[in-house]
C-alpha cells in the first residue's frame, strides 16, 4: 500500500467553506480528513498540501509518525498557524487509512477506548442565529424572547451546556467580534457591552430554568483587563467555563487568578510545545484542543501533557460531521476529557455531507466503533454544494 495522491476538496458550508484532505492509495484505499479554516487562508491551505505531498505520495501511509516527523522537519522555520493545519490534515488521513487497513476504529491506534459515549454541549447558541439564520433555515434572534425561547429548545433537546457569544439580538441581529472584524479596532469592554451580555445571560437563564449550564466565548474580543470586567459582570451565571484566547500565558493566569469562573483557553495553540508554557503558568482550568489543525496523535500528546497538569481537555469543534467523528474518537483515547462541542444549527446539506451522523441522545454522544473515523464523505453532495459559490 502507498500514497497516490493527495487532494484538498471544498464544500459550501452557507457563511464558510468546509475543506476536506483526501488520500488516496494505489490500490483504491481512501483516508479522510477535515481541515477547515474559516477565518484563515483557505486556497493557502490548500497550496500547502499541494506543496507537502511530495513528502507523502510514493510512500506506505501507515508509518504515520515518521511521515509527520518528515513534514515537521521541513517545515521547521514555519511553525505552527495554516502549516500545522496542513501536516494535521495529513496525519488524520493517514490514520483513517491505516484504521480501515486493520478495521479499527482510530482509537485503537492509542490504546483502545477510555469511554464508550461523551457529554456533548450546543456551541453557538443563538450565535448562529444571529449571523446565518437566513443559510441554516432558523428562526432569526430577533429579540430577547427569542433567546428565552432558544433555551427552552437547548433544554427540551437534552442539552445540559450550551456556548454563546456576544450576540445582540435584534431587526438586524449582531455579533460582536472586534478581535476579528468590524469598524475600529477597539477591543475594550464597554457598559453597552456588558449590559449586553446580562441581557442574554438573563434571556438564556429565564428559557433553561438553570437546567443547562451557558459557557461564554470571548475569543480575541477583548484585552485582559476586558475579561476581567466581564467575568466580574457574569459571576453570578454559573458558567460552567469563561472562553478566552490569548498567545500570553502570563495575562491568561492573571484573568484566571482573578476569578472564580474556569478558564477555558487553547483552541488556538499548536502542539504540546505551545501548550507548555500556559500549563506550567495555570493559565487554563480546560485545554481547549482543535484535533483536526493538530492532528490526532499531536492532540493526543497534548492531552497527555495537559493529564500531568491535572488539567482537562475539551475539543475545539466547529465544523462538519466529519470533525466531530474524529474528535470524539479523541474523546475515546485520552482520559481527561470535559465534554465535546458541537453545533446544532447549520446548513441543511451537512446531514447528508458524511456517510453517518453523529448519535446523540440525551446530551451525549456515543463513540464511533466503525472502522477509521467511522464516517466518510459523501463526494456527490460536497460537489453538489461547489465553494466559491
Amino acid at each position: 500500500m502507498k500514497v497516490a495522491r493527495l487532494e484538498t476538496l471544498f464544500c459550501d458550508a452557507g457563511w464558510r467553506p468546509w475543506i476536506f484532505l483526501k488520500a488516496t492509495t494505489d490500490d483504491g484505499a481512501v483516508g479522510w480528513a477535515e481541515i477547515t479554516d474559516s477565518h484563515g487562508s483557505p486556497h493557502g491551505l490548500a497550496g500547502i498540501v499541494e506543496d507537502l505531498a511530495p513528502l507523502v505520495v510514493e510512500r506506505d501511509p501507515r508509518a504515520v509518525e515518521r511521515i509527520v516527523w518528515d513534514l515537521f522537519r521541513a517545515t521547521r522555520q514555519s511553525p505552527g498557524s495554516v502549516i500545522q493545519k496542513a501536516i494535521g490534515g495529513i496525519e488524520n488521513a493517514l490514520l483513517d487509512l491505516k484504521a480501515k487497513a486493520l478495521g479499527v476504529p482510530v482509537y485503537e491506534l492509542f490504546g483502545g477506548p477510555t469511554r464508550d459515549s461523551v457529554d456533548v454541549y450546543w456551541s453557538h447558541c443563538g450565535t448562529t442565529r444571529a449571523r446565518a439564520w437566513e443559510v441554516t433555515g432558523t428562526k432569526k434572534l430577533a429579540s430577547y424572547d427569542d433567546v428565552t425561547a432558544l433555551g427552552r429548545e437547548v433544554v427540551e433537546r437534552g442539552f445540559s451546556a450550551f456556548k454563546t457569544n456576544i450576540v445582540v439580538p435584534g431587526d438586524e441581529p449582531q455579533v460582536l467580534m472586534p478581535g476579528f472584524h468590524g469598524p475600529g479596532l477597539d477591543r475594550n469592554p464597554s457598559p453597552e457591552l456588558e449590559e449586553a451580555l446580562r441581557r442574554l445571560l438573563d434571556a438564556f437563564r429565564a428559557g433553561t430554568d438553570g437546567s443547562a449550564q451557558p459557557i461564554v466565548d470571548l475569543n480575541f474580543n477583548l484585552t485582559a483587563e476586558g475579561v476581567r470586567r466581564i467575568a466580574r459582570t457574569v459571576e453570578g451565571y454559573g458558567l460552567m467555563w469563561l472562553e478566552v484566547d490569548a498567545f500570553d500565558p502570563g495575562s491568561l493566569a492573571a484573568v484566571r487568578s482573578a476569578t472564580a469562573i474556569p478558564i477555558c483557553s487553547g483552541e488556538n495553540l499548536y502542539t504540546n510545545r505551545e501548550f507548555r508554557p500556559f500549563l506550567e503558568a495555570a493559565s487554563m482550568d480546560v485545554a481547549s484542543v482543535d484535533v483536526i489543525w493538530n492532528g490526532f496523535h499531536q492532540a493526543k500528546k497534548i492531552a497527555d501533557l495537559a493529564e500531568t497538569f491535572e488539567v482537562n481537555c475539551a475539543p475545539h469543534n466547529y465544523y462538519s460531521h466529519l470533525a466531530t467523528f474524529i474528535s470524539a474518537q479523541w474523546c475515546a483515547a485520552i482520559p481527561n476529557v470535559r465534554i465535546l462541542e458541537v453545533d446544532v444549527d447549520d446548513v441543511p446539506w451537512r446531514e447528508e455531507l458524511t456517510t453517518a451522523r453523529p448519535d446523540i441522545s440525551d446530551g451525549a454522544l456515543t463513540i464511533p466503533a466503525g472502522p477509521g473515523w467511522g464516517a466518510d464523505v459523501n463526494e456527490d453532495v460536497l460537489r453538489a454544494h461547489p465553494w466559491p459559490r
